[in-house]
């Protein structure tokens, strides 16, 4: 074997699937393999012309388009593409480019289809990413239904109930009511699927004509019933049930039942949807069936991820759920305590006021309470109402804030009047505590009660911040203490100190510097929107940029934001338990490269910012 070949078999030894082949399907790949090499910006596929390869990047970077000629993919070495072609009408469906100086092998489509055939694990990771493309491709058509964009496998939740057919209705009753499953999968001697049983069966073929409690199940199954693979769309499950009429379908995976989905399973997927989940929120009677919601807000995000939205409807929506929580539980509260004495406000703060709220988070949030506030006759009811919300937070996964920033704390539960004292004294003189504070609580609004006291806050923080450069100044000197990573890709500039080594903190170097600054700008401005993107449209308005810097900014928090968010569904994918910290080892050449660049576009954005508010320059 020479060294070029070698070399070959290592690179497949690091990327996936090619590293799930074995010895001998390795040796028909290197028999038949080509190398091709693409200058940058030449076609390499070309919508429905013979697809006669599979590609896999050697190195450089191509883009992959819909028919249409919208972007659909970006990839860089060890992405693969044409598979799609291959394994449907053998006609190109989606054309790709070299972005940069590519080098590709090409896999003759004889080749992989024997690797298909063959090589089970090759087979279902190619598969599973081409069920990918292929609801990606949907996606505008049927981007609002998730059952054409989700596999059956998110479905699946318990093993299912397995008997041998010999077992009597009455025992399989029994097992079916302490395992909580609606039917029961038969089995042969062999543990082949021959038949399934449901509570229907049970009512219709035994008690209504009057078998006797000893009767196999064999007797009263439904025999072959029609079964759908692991890695199908829920949607086909769907189909299959309309047309057999049946509300129980087996789920298999190399011939083996590993789950079965039914009609209820399908309505409960289709609630995870964010809508139908708000809903769920506030029908709900208990703060144990809120925090039984946990899961149901988890799906939802993985979903929105699946579904490619973009950062601020991701944002949004998972702040818009926030919102519902707190809300919900304010209303048990007042159920429990009776109504509040005298007005009062519930305010979110930091990113759930932004509408940038996701997954990983704790709770920011604070109570206002009317002028007319004794605390002698009061204190104990807002007291207690400020601990059933913020404990009620904290059982449905928003986790207590570690600063203490909570109405349960009673530096952050006051009237009005000391509210907009206790702002003013931050605007006026500005300490590094203040302006720690008012990052958090100048992003503020209002969730329950009376928002007109959230909108007072508001209007002053506008009025009174925007006419002091001294706190404008001392805001943009806080805003620029975070910097970015930027020796990311020479030399490694991460988080080096806890559990986290050797990754970088997203949320701490990425996201919160840039809303920070945009911050900043828009107090300048005078800006009414909490939303950074809304506020940079603002800021883009009043002309106090550079012309095309707002769009890199714009362009720089959108990518940062989406790989924290896309990091977090993936840990929530995998079982894992969700943070900000992304390991660069983990990310494609191109999201490296344009990562830098984001980054680079925040190091100069806090470079004018410091400049721009210079303490100098006035008071």
């Amino acid at each position: 074997m020479n060294a070029e070949q070698l070399e070959i078999i290592e690179f497949f030894q690091k990327h996936a699937p090619l590293n799930s082949l074995g010895e001998a399907h390795v040796q028909l790949v290197l028999a038949n393999l080509e190398i091709s090499y693409f200058k940058a910006g030449s076609p390499i596929l070309s919508f429905d012309e013979p697809a006669n390869y599979w590609f896999v990047i050697r190195s450089g970077a191509v883009e992959v388009f819909r028919r249409d000629g919208q972007l659909y993919n970006r990839l860089c070495e060890g992405g693969y593409f044409g598979e799609f072609g291959l394994l449907r009408g053998k006609k190109v469906r989606f054309p790709a480019k070299a972005l940069e100086d590519t080098l590709c092998y090409l896999i003759p489509a004889t080749v992989f289809g024997t690797l298909f055939e063959q090589c089970e694990a090759f087979a279902d990771y190619v598969e599973i990413e081409d069920n990918t493309r292929l609801k990606q491709a949907v996606s505008r058509s049927h981007q609002n239904n998730v059952l054409f964009t989700a596999n059956i496998d998110q479905l699946i939740s318990n093993s299912p109930l397995c008997l041998s057919g010999d077992t009597p209705v009455q025992e399989a009753a029994v097992q079916m009511a302490q395992s909580n499953q609606t039917a029961v999968i038969v089995q042969d001697e062999s543990q082949s699927l021959i038949g399934i049983v449901t509570d229907q069966d049970f009512r219709d073929r035994v008690v209504a004509k009057g078998l006797p409690y000893s009767t196999p199940i064999r007797h009263i199954m439904t025999e072959s019933p029609g079964t759908v693979n692991h890695n199908q769309l829920v949607f086909e499950a769907m189909m299959l049930m309309l047309r057999n009429n049946t509300q129980h379908v087996p789920v298999l995976k190399n011939s083996e039942v590993v789950g079965m989905v039914s009609q209820s399973d399908l309505v409960k997927y289709q609630s995870r949807n964010s809508l139908f989940l708000v809903n769920s929120i506030f029908n709900s009677t208990s703060v144990v069936e809120l925090a039984a919601l946990k899961k149901d807000v988890q799906a939802a995000f993985v979903r929105m991820v699946q579904e490619d939205a973009n950062s601020r409807m991701v944002g949004s929506a998972m702040a818009a759920i926030g919102r519902s929580f707190k809300q919900k539980l304010l209303e048990l509260a007042v159920q429990e305590l009776g109504s509040p004495p005298v007005p009062c406000c519930f305010l979110a703060l930091g990113s759930m006021a932004r509408e940038e709220q996701l997954i990983v988070t704790d709770q920011d949030n604070a109570l206002i309470i009317d002028d007319r506030y004794d605390p002698a006759l009061h204190g104990q009811y807002f007291e207690r109402l400020a601990n059933l919300v913020c404990d009620g937070l904290n059982a449905c996964g928003y986790d207590h804030c570690t600063g203490k920033i909570m109405a349960s704390n009673p530096q952050w539960r006051m009237p009005l009047a000391q509210w907009k004292s206790t702002f003013l004294d931050w605007i006026n003189n500005p300490s590094p505590e203040g302006l720690l504070n008012s990052n958090v609580f100048f992003d503020l609004d209002g969730v329950w009660g009376e928002t007109a006291f959230a909108k007072e806050l508001n209007q002053l923080i506008r009025s009174k911040g925007s006419a002091s450069y001294r706190f404008l100044s001392s805001m943009a000197r806080n805003a620029i203490l975070r910097t970015p990573p930027l020796g990311f890709f020479k030399d490694f500039v991460m988080e080096m100190d806890g559990s986290q080594t050797k990754t970088i903190n997203m949320k701490r170097r990425g996201t919160a510097p840039l809303a920070d600054l945009i911050r900043v700008h828009a107090l300048s401005v005078g800006s009414h929107s909490r939303n950074s993107f809304a506020r940079l449209a603002d800021i883009e308005k009043s002309g106090i940029l550079v012309k095309g810097q707002v769009a890199n900014i714009r362009d720089s928090m959108e990518l940062i934001s989406m790989v924290r968010i896309r990091h977090q569904a993936i840990s929530l994918e995998s079982g894992g338990k969700p943070d900000n910290n992304v390991d660069p080892k983990k990310l494609s050449d191109f999201e490296r490269k344009n990562l830098k660049d984001a980054f680079q576009i925040l190091s100069d954005a806090q470079t004018f910012l410091k400049f721009r508010y210079q303490s100098s320059r006035g008071q």
